[in-house]
């Protein structure tokens, strides 16, 4: 004798609903007496039983908001503290493309707003989406440029 050469069904057949009493799944075929589950194509989603369900027992958490602006905040200090090499940054408009080359700010933001924290002792341009008064005049008092992008 071989394995390949015994006969034995290695499926089992599923047995059939509803096919009298001898079946022993006849009438009723397993679902008891009325209610929502003896119906057909009801599930109950998430019911555990009368456990408290996993989405109930978990805890609330987050919030997103559907008018967050992805704005990147720099501060004049900031600008000061980058400046090691300052004919990178005299030469160039500093803006939002600028400080993404440079992977000052991740690239997530695409809104731009200068701060006035610091003193800023160089000559810039600066352009960007939105701009403190007290960044403007400092801007304006060590004799740079700022241009508001639209």
């Amino acid at each position: 004798m071989q394995l390949n050469s015994l006969n034995i069904k290695t499926n089992k057949k599923s047995k059939r609903l509803g096919r009298g009493i001898g079946s022993s799944k006849g009438k009723t075929c397993g679902r008891g007496h009325k209610g929502q589950k003896s119906r057909s194509g009801v599930a109950i989603k998430s019911f555990e039983g009368g456990q408290m369900p996993l989405y109930r027992r978990l805890p609330k958490r987050g919030f997103k908001s559907l008018h967050k602006k992805n704005l990147a905040i720099f501060n004049l200090s900031r600008i000061e503290t980058i400046n090691k090499d300052k004919l990178v940054l005299a030469r160039n408009k500093i803006n939002l493309d600028f400080l993404h080359k440079m992977k000052l700010v991740n690239k997530k933001y695409n809104k731009l707003k200068i701060l006035g924290t610091g003193e800023l002792k160089l000559k810039l341009d600066i352009e960007a989406n939105f701009i403190s008064n007290s960044a403007k005049s400092k801007i304006e008092k060590a004799g740079g440029k700022f241009s508001l992008i639209k």
